[in-house]
């Protein structure tokens, strides 16, 4: 993901009136307190490229001891119980085919991971965890559950850790739903007034 930079009107400092750079402004069309629509996903965006940093960032401690990367535990993680293809993992991680198969070479090479027989394709294997593969991860889950239960304990308990999974997946769906319905160009609306937009999404 991307990094971003908070422009300062003085080095160190920053206008009192001026708000964080995505932060939404209060106000907009509809008169109430709340921000427009573009605030609200230049913020959206911004917050979730900070929490996709940490993740990767937590990852890498916790991956590193056994020689993994965040990356190849990710992929690995994805097989731990049933083969898959590069294109299923692809399509679970949200990722390109490239980028996992680069990564499922990767583990195989290390012995982490092994290619099988694919029934429903024949030119697509499967990718499956080896022995190594899995005891490796074995390795990581206790620092990872110890992990789990303080960010479980920081957001209030497991109800409120689940509405956050829940928020997530909603928000996941809803950003595919828009993506798929946006006007083609040419026909005016949100389309035409993206091109000009100096914010990330």
């Amino acid at each position: 993901m991307t990094a971003t930079t908070d422009p300062a009107d003085r080095p160190g400092e920053r206008s009192a009136d001026r708000p964080a750079p995505g932060a939404p402004r209060a106000g907009g069309a509809t008169g109430t307190n709340l921000p427009p629509a573009p605030d609200l996903l230049s913020a959206c965006a911004l917050g979730v490229f900070r929490l996709n940093g940490r993740f990767l960032a937590v990852s890498e401690e916790l991956a590193r001891p056994v020689g993994l990367t965040a990356a190849r535990w990710q992929v690995l993680g994805a097989v731990l119980h049933e083969p898959l293809s590069v294109a299923g993992i692809a399509r679970e991680m949200g990722v390109s085919r490239q980028g996992v198969q680069r990564l499922a070479d990767a583990l195989v090479t290390d012995g982490l991971a092994g290619w099988e027989p694919n029934p429903a394709h024949r030119r697509a294997k499967l990718l499956t965890a080896t022995p190594a593969g899995l005891e490796a991860v074995r390795h990581i889950d206790p620092d990872h559950a110890g992990l789990a239960e303080r960010l479980c304990a920081a957001l209030g308990g497991p109800e409120r850790f689940a509405e956050v999974v829940g928020a997530l997946d909603r928000l996941g769906r809803a950003l595919e739903t828009a993506a798929e319905t946006r006007p083609t160009a040419g026909t005016g609306g949100s389309a035409a007034r993206a091109g000009t937009a100096s914010e990330p999404p």
